[in-house]
């Protein structure tokens, strides 16, 4: 594949032969990150599970300390006294039958879905359109409840769901070039202590086998699994 000559001058600024730190890659980062926009930080894991098998699935949400530095357009569904506290805890969007509708028209100018539990009988007949996307709402995330203005506010705030895809390995963004060096090790560390915590307990041996980090335009950065583990003990 060509590569461009920004992209060919940032990789050759990472020793390939080694594994970095956290806080050396998000140094190395800011570094690479040479595009003419502000770019994003992507982390990357692959842990020793088998995503086939369904006590091995690994899928949370974690609040992000500083957030992703995207604003999202959230989407509420609810009834009765819960559109007005939805509406009152920020969401851009709110509605309930009407919405889905519209939905289910193609409609898809939102970032995130949150549901009350009483609007999901008619919310899961979206599934084969907000499912690909990442958008349907799951108990198992915290994006159908009663609580929806905590959950509202949490999703402003920066929280971000993590899923193992089905090569094992779990893809986030965790913030912008523009946020400091502490920041970004912050919002990492508060990731990746999120997944530890959702080991799943029939994993054996190796449960996060390499961590990866790149800029949305550059080169991976390998991180050093065990030393990594060390700073986020910090």
């Amino acid at each position: 594949m060509k590569r461009s000559k920004r992209y060919r001058e940032a990789l050759a600024k990472i020793d390939r032969k080694r594994q970095y730190g956290l806080k050396e890659a998000i140094d190395l980062f800011k570094e690479t990150a040479t595009a003419k926009f502000n770019e994003s930080l992507e982390v990357h894991v692959r842990l020793g599970v088998d995503p086939r098998h369904a006590d091995q699935q690994v899928r949370s949400t974690v609040v992000l300390p500083h957030g992703t530095g995207v604003t999202k357009r959230v989407l509420a569904l609810a009834m009765g006294e819960k559109i007005k506290e939805a509406e009152e805890a920020g969401a851009d969007i709110v509605g309930g039958e009407d919405l889905v509708q519209k939905i289910a028209g193609g409609w898809l100018e939102f970032d995130a879905v949150i549901a009350t539990p009483d609007m999901m009988k008619s919310v899961g007949r979206l599934g084969k359109l907000l499912g690909p996307r990442g958008l349907m709402p799951s108990a198992k995330t915290g994006t159908v409840t009663f609580e929806i203005a905590r959950a509202i506010q949490e999703v402003k705030a920066g929280r971000v769901e993590f899923r193992v895809d089905k090569a094992g390995i779990i893809h986030n963004f965790v913030g912008k070039k523009e946020f400091s060096s502490e920041q970004l090790f912050e919002n990492v560390r508060v990731l990746l202590q999120a997944i530890l915590k959702a080991r799943p307990a029939s994993v054996k041996g190796t449960y996060m086998k390499g961590i990866s980090m790149a800029s949305t335009m550059g080169p991976g950065i390998p991180i050093d699994a065990a030393a990594a583990a060390k700073e986020l003990a910090v």
